[in-house]
Parts: C-alpha cells; structure tokens; sequence
C-alpha cells in the first residue's frame, strides 16, 4: 500500500474541482424545484461506482482502442485547462440541456460522474498510485452527498457572490493543476 497523503489531498482537491458540486447548487435547487425531491443517496453511490470502476477499467477501455495513459493525461489537461477557464470567467463553453427529473441520470451521472471527472480520475492514475485516488474518490463522494442533502442551507449561507468567489478559487486551483498534468505527461509522449 502506497498511501500518501499530499497525494490524497491534490487528487482530492482535483476532484474537487472537477465535479463542481458547490458551483452546480444552482442546477441542483432547480431540479429539487421541478421534482420535489433528489435523491442524495442514490446519486452519491452510483456516482462512486462509476468513478472507481471508470479508475480500473478506464486504462482497459483506452488500450483496447490504442491510447496510452499518458495521451489521454494530455487531453486530460486541455479539458480541465477549459473547465478551469469557464469557472475563472464564469462562461460557459459547452452546456448540456438541463435535466428534467432529479433521478440517478442527471445527478450522478453526467453532473457528478461526467466526461471532465473520468477523464480527470484517468488523468491522476497517470501520476498518483490508485490507493490514494480511491481515497480522493470516498472523500469527494462523502462531500458531493453532503452538499446535496444542504443544497438550500448553503445557498442561502454562502449568497450568489459566495458561490461565485468559491467557483472562482477552485477555477485557479484548477487551472495550475491542468498546466502541472500537461507538462509531466507531453515530457513523456515526446521522449516516446
């Protein structure tokens, strides 16, 4: 067992800003409006199940249609580089349409579990050891269920501006993480 908790704590606060759980309050409230109940528990677990079975059979997938690793860390990079990019400026380059019922599909997948998390869980097992992502995981998953069961209290705590200066922050963290994972992975496709 390779735990480390500097790597438990990047990969954490990558996931972290990936999934964007505080900055999808807004999407969350609105289906809760629309439907009248989200189901939390539901939404955390098969988001959990399709993040750790995406960080073991991810690489599977990837070889089995030739692509190593460390071309997908890259493309990896870009994709956190641009979601990065829309939570510092608040746009939005690509925006699916909003769910209409609050059930497992829109909340756990593809708003928690979506294209920008499996491609960033890929992305960490380029460079961290699994163990610790699993944890990052377990840590993210436990977060995202309390968000989403207080997704009201917080809005009304935190306010529009507070929402947006939290947004703004992880969009930064985000950002320095996209250029760290891109550096590490092009050294080792252009030395192949």
């Amino acid at each position: 067992m390779n735990f480390s908790f500097k790597e438990i704590v990047t990969a954490s606060m990558v996931l972290f800003a990936v999934i964007d759980i505080v900055g999808s309050i807004p999407i969350i409230i609105s289906l809760r409006n629309k439907v009248g109940h989200v189901q939390s528990e539901k939404a955390s677990i098969v988001a959990a199940c399709i993040m750790v079975a995406f960080l073991f059979v991810g690489e599977r997938i990837l070889n089995l249609i030739g692509i190593d690793v460390n071309s997908f860390a890259v493309a990896g990079a870009f994709i956190l580089f641009f979601l990065a990019i829309e939570m510092i400026l608040g746009i939005t380059l690509y925006k699916d349409d909003e769910p209409e019922t609050a059930s497992i599909v829109p909340i756990a997948f593809p708003l928690i579990a979506g294209a920008g998390t499996l491609t960033s869980i890929l992305a960490l097992r380029a460079e961290y050891h699994v163990e610790n992502i699993v944890v990052a995981i377990v840590v993210n998953i436990i977060f995202v269920y309390i968000v989403l069961k207080s997704s009201g209290k917080i809005e009304r705590v935190l306010g529009k501006n507070g929402l947006s200066v939290i947004r703004k922050v992880f969009g930064v963290i985000l950002l320095a993480i996209a250029v760290k994972l891109f550096a590490a992975n092009i050294n080792q496709l252009l030395s192949q």
